[in-house]
Order: structure tokens, then C-alpha cells, then sequence
């Protein structure tokens, strides 16, 4: 989380996504990091029984981060190559590099996933980011994925969870949750995670699928449900106006959409 003002970037200083306490015991843990992931995508993870996924078009961002590709290997690893201390939170990590610097973080990742997709649908002219001071961060036209990356480097450093939250859109009606939405708390602490999946029953009872980068940049993945392990990954809309995901607590109230 790095941000553009003096007072902002002390706060930070203090205050980031690390201050939460980790659950370093947890009796009810899924998935064993040290054995293989056995999906190959998002949309191979099975709904849960009675479920069925959300229609999404061909090219629209639901149907692109269902398409993400995970790593057989379930560690998360920092953008250093090292282990992270906390290994409990991943029900599975997506293919995607992390970079080199210290840069992808829990906000960056939601723009990260989010650049990429119009990225690769061609749709560079919309992907504009500001910062805490509303600098406008535009992707340059035709960028290729040297200019890509470069741009997306830019924006991490300059922007974080305080300036996505102003960016984008408030969802008024949690049952309305797509893929794509964002459950946010800007700020200083804050933090973003991401809807990468839903699937819904006869009764029109929804679940959805969420996904996170942390402090220090780090795989982005998966995460899992210790409130109802017997769901995980996958979370409930209609259980409770909290949602205890395993390194933050949000409240349906910070849905959000672009």
C-alpha cells in the first residue's frame, strides 16, 4: 500500500494489511499445502453439491477469471522467492507471476487481474487507475507487454486499497454479487479481495469463489473458508453480514463493482 502524501505515506508506514492478526492455528485446515493441487483452473474446482456456476459470456471478466490457471504447487511465495510464513490461507494459487519488487499487494492484485483482462481483450483504453491525490494512470495505447508491465508497476506503486475504494462503484444489495466485484476496505489499514467465480442453486441461493495478494507481494490465490470448511472454498451469500476470510474480516456493505 503505498500512497502520495506525506501524512498518507506515514500512516502506512504504521499502519498496512500485515497489523491484522494471522490465524496460526487452525483446526480446521483444508487442504494440505504440501500435497498437489489437482485443478488445473478456477472452473475446474467443483461447485458445491446442488450449485450450478453462473452463465458468463465468452469474453466478459467473469468468464476470464474463471479461466485463470493454478499452480499444482499450493505454497505461496513472496515476490523475493521465499516461502510466506503463513501458509493456511490458500486453497489453491494462481498461475500468474508476482514480480520481482516488493509491488503486488492485496489492491494491486484486483487492479492487476482486472489490467489484465483488457489487456487481453484489446480494451487498453480502459484501463485507468488513480491514486489517493486522483492522478490519472492511463495504460498507453498499443503498449506491449514490456510497456504493459512497466505501466503496471507505475500503478502499484502509486496507488492501494485507499484509492481503489474511491474508484470504483458501491453494489447497494449483496445478493446482487458478480464475478469481478471487489469486497474492500480502503484505508489505512485496508484491504481487497477479489470474486473470481459464483454459482447459484434452484432456490437462487448464491456462492462465490475470492481470491487475494497480501503484504509483502505475494501469488496471488485462492482462499479458504474456515467459518464453514465443509463449503471451502467457496463462500455463502446469504450466512451472515460478516465475512471472515482467513486474513481479514469485510461486511457485505463494502461490496463493489467497476
Amino acid at each position: 500500500m503505498r500512497h502520495t502524501t506525506a501524512s498518507i505515506f506515514i500512516a502506512a508506514l504504521f499502519f498496512n494489511c500485515n497489523t491484522i492478526t494471522e490465524k496460526k492455528n487452525i483446526d480446521n485446515e483444508i487442504v494440505n499445502v504440501n500435497t498437489e493441487n489437482a485443478y488445473k483452473s478456477v472452473a475446474e474446482i467443483p461447485a458445491p453439491k446442488g450449485f450450478e456456476r453462473k452463465y458468463a459470456t465468452e469474453n466478459s471478466f467473469g468468464n476470464w477469471l474463471r479461466k485463470l490457471p493454478l499452480k499444482k504447487d499450493r505454497h505461496v511465495h513472496l515476490y523475493d522467492g521465499s516461502l510466506k510464513p503463513y501458509q493456511q490461507a490458500q486453497f489453491a494459487v494462481i498461475d500468474m507471476p508476482v514480480g520481482k519488487s516488493d509491488l503486488q499487494q492485496c489492491a494491486d492484485a484486483v487492479m492487476r487481474l482486472r489490467a489484465e483482462y483488457l489487456y487481453a481483450t484489446h480494451q487498453l483504453d480502459k484501463i485507468v487507475f488513480r491514486d489517493n491525490d486522483k492522478t490519472v494512470y492511463q495504460c498507453p495505447a498499443n503498449a506491449d507487454r514490456v510497456a504493459f508491465d512497466k505501466y503496471l508497476n507505475k500503478v502499484f506503486a502509486a496507488c492501494g486499497s485507499y484509492s481503489l475504494n474511491q474508484q470504483l462503484k458501491a453494489k447497494s444489495n449483496f445478493t446482487e454479487i458478480s464475478i469481478g466485484d471487489v469486497l474492500i476496505k480502503g484505508g489505512f489499514p485496508g484491504h481487497a479481495v477479489i470474486v473470481v467465480d459464483l454459482a447459484e442453486n434452484k432456490n437462487g441461493e448464491k456462492v462465490y469463489m475470492l481470491a487475494q495478494s497480501y503484504m509483502p507481494a505475494q501469488d496471488i490465490h485462492l482462499l479458504q473458508n474456515f467459518s464453514n470448511p465443509s463449503l471451502s472454498p467457496w463462500y455463502s451469500v446469504k450466512e451472515s453480514s460478516i465475512i471472515q476470510t482467513p486474513q481479514w474480516i469485510f461486511y457485505t456493505n463494502q461490496l463493489k463493482t467497476w
